[in-house]
């Protein structure tokens, strides 16, 4: 068969489990022999079976009926087959065990417990292996994490909805909306895209924002981090039905780097200018979205920059622009 056809086949299928997979990877799996599709699998939950796992035990049901052994059949699958025991047992070694002599992968995982151990659990049992099929899109489809295990950190993006004349807010701290209705659900869908959300005292105080994904699909939603040195109210919306890490601290750097080892693979930050401003100084932001509203808000707002090109200055460069009804979003990122 068509490796090609089948391997887009299945990363295209695999997309569809991105917002419950979350912080784990979206993987597809296809099992054939000759030019008969047998199976396919997919990484469907985080917590549960592998891909490759689904589409084994999924073939099993054809036994002794389209094949009599494994070893008749080639496995096809997005990434590299996990080798670690975590959640789910060593999916190389269940592909030793089923009995498979050729397997397909996109992509190596850039994962440090797996990073090409799993390619040897396959080859020092003999399974002819062919790696690197569509790479590019198999990395695109999972951006945030092959960016968190080839850089070590999170990927972070900050979002700001801003008034035509670059304000946030009035200064009176009163809450404000400033983009319409079709913005703020577009956001919804950004915010389930997201393994963490980061926020300010100031804006829990201010706002009492919920911060969580609400769309009409299943979504695992984020973890909650909040960043304050002042009290606060435990009962505000931000903090319920949800996972909150609390950082006292002001070191951002320390703060996005005490993620190193979890499984916290992106971060997107919805905060007040005089934050955004901070993670932007330090230099840690990777992504940049903007949603610019018809609406002014004068003299008496308070300017989301510090300077007037601040985007480009911080070295971004925009990387999509479109309308949301009145609205313009604009997505920058940085020109590394």
């Amino acid at each position: 068969m068509n490796y090609e056809d089948l391997m887009l086949r299945v990363i295209k299928k695999a997309g569809q489990f991105k917002y419950t997979t979350k912080p784990n990877p979206v993987v597809g799996a296809i099992i054939f022999k000759e030019n008969e599709v047998i199976s396919e699998g997919y990484h469907e939950m985080y917590g549960g079976n592998h891909a490759e796992i689904n589409a084994i035990e999924e073939a099993q049901k054809h036994h002794g009926k389209k094949f009599q052994d494994f070893s008749e059949l080639t496995l096809l699958c997005t990434l590299e087959p996990c080798s670690h025991v975590g959640k789910t047992g060593s999916c190389a070694e269940f592909i030793v065990q089923a009995g498979f002599k050729k397997i397909i992968i996109g992509a190596i995982d850039p994962n440090p417990k797996v990073l090409g151990r799993g390619i040897k659990i396959l080859k020092d049992n003999k399974v002819d292996v062919e790696i690197g099929l569509y790479e590019d899109l198999i990395e695109k489809q999972n951006k945030f994490f092959f960016y968190k295990h080839k850089n070590n950190k999170p990927y972070i993006t900050v979002k700001i909805a801003s008034s035509l004349d670059g304000k946030s807010h009035y200064n009176n701290n009163k809450k404000t909306f400033i983009t319409s209705e079709s913005s703020r659900n577009d956001v919804q869908l950004i915010r389930a895209k997201y393994d963490a959300i980061l926020t300010g005292g100031n804006t829990l105080r201010n706002d009492n924002p919920k911060m969580n994904a609400r769309v009409n699909f299943s979504v695992n939603q984020a973890k909650k981090i909040l960043l304050t040195q002042k009290p606060f109210d435990k009962n505000l919306n931000f903090f319920k039905n949800a996972s909150v890490d609390i950082f006292k601290i002001t070191n951002l750097n320390k703060i996005i780097n005490s993620y190193q080892k979890s499984e916290i693979c992106s971060i997107l930050v919805e905060s007040g200018p005089k934050l955004v401003n901070a993670f932007l100084n330090e230099g840690i932001v990777n992504e940049l979205i903007i949603y610019t509203s018809e609406k002014e808000l004068g003299k008496k707002g308070i300017n989301w920059f510090d300077k007037d090109n601040a985007v480009e200055s911080y070295g971004f460069k925009l990387e999509s622009t479109c309308k949301i009804d009145t609205d313009t979003k604009e997505i920058f990122i940085k020109d590394e």
